[in-house]
């Protein structure tokens, strides 16, 4: 590589695109001046020194070919991986290289004489096999003794078609070295034809590409196993998401509760996913008739995400719905469920606020779990209630927690949310936010107009989370 292409290059940096692609060109431009001289040189094999200067015309096409693909997988990430030929166990779990071994000790040459079973190996092929260099040279017929046993048809096939077929050689198999290392070696090579035609010599160009293979095998099984994961978090959010949506409430828009009597409560809720590929959260909203006209409004949310989270959270809110069917005051239920959520095999925490309106009496009785307190708006101006003692769910063994009480009015409007449905703010700030919003909630005519306010606002801001939004407003 010329060497102002590296100058004063950071080492923990990668190169630019636009450098690459300058490597690429001059890498394709060399790649065209060594087919050249490749062409220019005789095929006919009458010149030992111009076979021995195709071969390594061959072999620098071939690694320049190797070096373009590396190129362009810099600049444009991993592409498929060809298939790589079936690698033996032993193979996986060959040593790499020494660190000081250059390119041409991986590469040697051989030539076997037909006519004379003669052969010549070059010292560095004697090094590829892991052979004694005092040994003398395997013939064609004894070389398969150094290849595994299910490679050896493979070399067999290759020699044949190149004795008798006058075909070229270019495959790989593995080659056992002595102590049992197993290395993957590319052989190219062409068949020497005397003047009647038929084969007096094949010379072959040997290479070491252990290394190489090894690379493109990691490649893969990397890519490989980023597709299960990718395949996996799929899967899994796709699961929550049909566990989410099968727990919260099915309606949409308005909802009129308790449905008999003049003093009701309308409800509308939204429910804001996370943006960005983020897993689904353990948020809910919930409103549910009680026996004897009185509304359970609950809103929460557990600790994690995807489908732990989401199976977390409708256990949750299935506890929530049984315990207040079955008459449980607020406080006590938040006692309840901070003793289920403790009781997990998966720890956990959790917040939450939960309500019971008595419509006769236009109260709400409601306690919460380090959670936002609601947010009664009344006159076009908001404030936040005063919020009764209560830890997070699952904080603490054995948790008690207090309750609050609140008379409405009509046309007062309440609402309840979680974290994170105003992005980049928390606790008072979040609330602040929202309580702005009190002369638009002043001027709408229904509590679905007041969560579609919500949602104009704050809807379209990224969340690194879920969140819900609940609003009941007094008719």
């Amino acid at each position: 590589m010329p060497s102002h292409l590296s100058a004063d290059r950071p080492a923990a940096q990668p190169p630019g695109r636009g450098s690459v692609d300058a490597l690429i060109t001059q890498a394709r431009r060399l790649k065209g001046d060594v087919d050249a001289v490749r062409r220019d040189t005789p095929g006919d094999g009458s010149d030992p020194q111009e076979r021995w200067q195709r071969a390594l015309c061959d072999l620098a096409l071939t690694q320049l070919d190797d070096l373009d693909a590396h190129l362009a997988q810099l600049r444009e990430g991993p592409p498929p991986a060809p298939p790589a030929p079936e690698t033996p166990a032993a193979a996986e779990s060959a040593p790499p290289a020494p660190p000081g071994e250059s390119l041409l000790s991986r590469v040697g040459s051989a030539e076997w004489n037909l006519l004379t079973d003669e052969a010549s190996w070059s010292g560095e092929l004697y090094q590829i096999l892991g052979r004694d260099a005092s040994a003398p040279p395997l013939t064609l017929d004894e070389l398969p003794s150094l290849v595994l046993d299910e490679d050896r048809p493979r070399l067999t096939a290759m020699v044949t078609d190149c004795l008798v077929d006058a075909k070229p050689i270019d495959g790989e198999f593995h080659v056992v070295r002595p102590g049992g290392e197993v290395r993957t070696v590319h052989m190219m090579g062409e068949p020497v034809l005397d003047a009647d035609g038929s084969t007096a010599s094949m010379w072959a160009v040997l290479r070491d590409v252990s290394e190489l293979r090894r690379s493109q095998r990691e490649v893969s099984e990397t890519r490989d196993s980023l597709q299960r994961q990718q395949h996996r978090a799929q899967t899994e959010h796709r699961l929550a998401v049909e566990l989410q949506e099968a727990v919260l409430p099915p309606w949409r828009g308005s909802l009129r509760l308790p449905h008999q009597g003049p003093e009701t409560l309308d409800l509308a809720a939204r429910h804001l996913p996370s943006t960005g590929g983020s897993p689904i959260g353990g948020d809910w909203y919930d409103a549910l008739e009680l026996p004897g006209g009185e509304t359970l409004l609950s809103v929460g949310g557990l600790t994690g995400q995807g489908v732990a989270a989401a199976s977390g959270m409708a256990t949750l809110l299935g506890a929530v719905r049984g315990m207040a069917m079955a008459g449980t005051a607020p406080g006590q239920l938040m006692s309840w469920l901070n003793q289920l959520l403790d009781s997990t095999v998966q720890p956990a925490l959790g917040s939450a606020v939960c309500c019971r309106y008595r419509p006769a009496t236009r109260t709400l009785v409601w306690a919460q779990a380090g959670h936002p307190a609601p947010l009664l708006f009344r006159g076009g101006t908001g404030r936040r209630l005063a919020a009764p003692e209560g830890v997070l769910l699952g904080a603490t063994t054995g948790a008690s927690y207090d309750q609050a009480e609140v008379t409405l009015d009509a046309g007062d409007l309440l609402l309840l949310h979680t974290d994170g449905l105003v992005p980049g703010q928390g606790g008072a700030d979040a609330s602040d936010r929202l309580l702005d919003l009190a002369p638009r909630f002043d001027a709408a005519h229904s509590a679905q107009d007041c969560v579609r306010m919500v949602m104009e606002e704050f809807g379209g801001t990224p969340r690194a989370d879920d969140a819900c939004v609940l609003v009941a407003r007094v008719i």
